[in-house]
């Protein structure tokens, strides 16, 4: 088993966002105890826009979406 590094301690985001940019994570953390986990309550925040979109390039995008919210199991 290889030796994981030890994460830095940051000053702010801006520093810990440019460090994992940058880094392998993979150096940090052994992914193969990670867990899922679940959060219920999170909602996202939304904001609304205009976007003007060919009828077709809509219909392709809401296509993708539902595909991503209902999956088919096979």
């Amino acid at each position: 088993m290889k030796k994981l590094k030890q994460i830095p301690n940051f000053n702010n985001e801006d520093e810990e966002r440019e460090f994992w940019a940058k880094s392998d994570s993979s150096e940090y953390f052994d992914w193969s105890k990670s867990e899922e986990i679940i959060f219920p309550n999170l909602k996202p925040s939304t904001e609304s826009i205009s976007l003007r979109l060919p009828s077709y390039l809509l219909a392709r995008i809401k296509e993708i979406a539902n595909k991503k919210i209902f999956p088919i199991s096979l």
